[in-house]
């Protein structure tokens, strides 16, 4: 059974969540890189006003920790290019920017499961209940926030290149697929979209707040195809989000169909 976090209260946040589902706009086009692989992309999602308020007003996803956001976990690593990334960057770091500080790959991570059956490492918390080792208080003299975001910000640097993979491409959601055609040729298509409480399974409905789905999130200045643009540059490449970012210009220009339901600018 589907657990609904919807509340009537309208003091708590979780009211201003808009439903799961509602009607999407969908654009999907060849990449002009490759002719191999296809795009397939969310313009509901894309075209929203949704803007990460982490310090600004987020409520976080567990109840009484907003300071979290959603650091309260480790971040699963998603292969050793992203492991060896994370790694490098976490070099830079020392106890005056970091303060969790420690040193030693083994000690800044932890083995788990994702499945429930097979190991996968992800970084390490601050305890047994604390959140992500990297998450620094908001009084720290070296600055409140995630370590790894703010040394790349101090470097000059789009913080996808420090951060874990699943930390910088959240709150979009990436599925890769080879598909045969009917004349038998095969694709590969990216399909990009909203990574809302379905994303995490069905521990995503046990979250307290998540913020894709609420009003407050979504005050975004200009549209999410714009404000993400280094990261879906990273998750299609240069040239197919290019394409993306003119197909997306074109429909705001002609007027939504499917609008996301919780902007409300």
């Amino acid at each position: 059974m589907e657990l609904r976090v919807l509340v009537d209260d309208p003091g708590d946040p979780r009211s201003r969540e808009v439903p799961l589902d509602f009607p999407r706009e969908w654009i999907e086009f060849a990449d002009p890189a490759d002719e191999t692989h296809l795009i397939r992309a969310d313009l509901t999602w894309l075209l929203s006003r949704w803007t990460c308020i982490f310090g600004r007003g987020c409520h976080g996803i567990i109840a009484g920790r907003s300071a979290d956001g959603c650091c309260s976990h480790g971040a699963f690593f998603t292969d050793s290019d992203d492991e060896k990334r994370v790694r490098n960057a976490v070099r830079l770091l020392t106890p005056a920017t970091w303060q969790h500080f420690r040193r030693g790959f083994k000690n800044w991570t932890d083995e788990d499961t994702i499945d429930g059956k097979n190991p996968a490492r992800r970084t390490a918390t601050q305890g047994a209940e604390g959140p992500c080792v990297f998450l620094n208080d908001a009084d720290f003299p070296g600055g409140g926030g995630c370590a790894l975001h703010a040394q790349a910000l101090r470097d000059g640097v789009h913080p996808l290149e420090y951060k874990p993979d699943v930390c910088w491409q959240l709150p979009i959601r990436r599925d890769q697929e080879w598909v045969k055609r009917p004349d038998n040729t095969r694709v590969l298509v990216s399909t990009l979209s909203e990574f809302d409480r379905r994303g995490w399974g069905a521990g995503g409905h046990d979250l307290d707040w998540w913020c894709t789905s609420s009003t407050d999130a979504h005050v975004g200045a200009e549209p999410m195809y714009l404000s993400y643009g280094p990261e879906l540059t990273a998750l299609v490449g240069a040239a197919a989000y290019e394409r993306l970012a003119e197909l997306c210009a074109a429909r705001v220009k002609q007027g939504m169909v499917a609008p996301h339901p919780a902007d409300q600018l």
